[in-house]
């Protein structure tokens, strides 16, 4: 068995998150020490076995969208598909374990959008038939860009192609790109061209008909050397009440 992170790190005022998150670090020989020292109300020379050194802590700033995370239906809008939209605590663990396919879309073009046709033809590709709870994974390619300001310019999913997955008994869909609809700017510049609403967020709002999570920023679907036989754990942290939260994806692949 060979496990593949497919996961970016959180890191520290990151230039690949508009919402920069921040980490303090706490070292064993400054604040970790002094919280040492007065919880057990000893000296440094009382440390034995730490040689006077204390633990080390890391005080983190972030929102739940940080880093390779999953969003739940509760952050496309109140209701999803007709019921209450589920925060990311309420949605089941059985989503987040299960088969994966990987769907190489890497022809589409930054602004250009994802279409059934493109799942459609690169599921005949690789003579695969997408199956309740399988979790589907979008590969753009975007990830080999992730230090540069161009890891923002990517394709993103129609909403068209969102429902078609979720009509296949799909629920949850990964995207190796930074978001899973097009770059905020793309849209936002059709927009003030069209001044057809229906544009901005429709993979996300897509959610509103039809319930799903997404896995947004990805990475290593190359590494994983197969399109389909292998599995998927995204679990996500339990975080009460939100509309998202972290994941370590990886791909577990079992080999001869």
């Amino acid at each position: 068995m060979r496990l593949v992170d497919l996961s970016i790190p959180i890191v520290h005022q990151a230039d690949f998150e508009p919402w920069k998150p921040s980490i303090h670090y706490m070292t064993h020989e400054a604040e970790g020490l002094d919280w040492v020292k007065a919880e057990f109300g000893v000296a440094e020379s009382d440390l034995v076995w730490s040689e006077g050194k204390g633990a080390a802590f890391e005080e983190v700033h972030l929102i739940t969208h940080t880093g390779t995370h999953i969003d739940a239906p509760w952050h496309y809008g109140p209701t999803s598909g007709g019921q209450p939209a589920r925060t990311i605590d309420q949605c089941p663990l059985e989503w987040f374990f299960g088969d994966g396919v990987v769907i190489d879309v890497r022809h589409r073009k930054p602004g250009e959008l994802v279409t059934v046709a493109d799942l459609e033809q690169g599921l005949a590709r690789i003579d695969y038939h997408v199956k309740p709870l399988d979790i589907v994974l979008i590969q753009t390619g975007c990830d080999h860009w992730q230090e540069g300001a161009s890891y923002f310019d990517q394709p993103g999913m129609s909403r068209e192609a969102t429902l078609w997955l979720t009509t296949q008994g799909v629920k949850v869909i990964g995207i190796d790109a930074y978001g899973f609809d097009r770059k905020f700017s793309d849209m936002r510049e059709e927009f003030l061209c069209t001044h057809d609403g229906r544009i901005v967020w429709q993979a996300h709002f897509a959610g509103i008909t039809a319930e799903y999570c997404q896995i947004e920023k990805l990475a290593n679907l190359d590494a994983i050397g197969a399109a389909h036989g292998f599995k998927v754990s995204c679990l996500p942290v339990k975080v009460s009440g939100a509309s998202g939260a972290w994941c370590r994806a990886a791909a577990i692949v079992e080999e001869a």
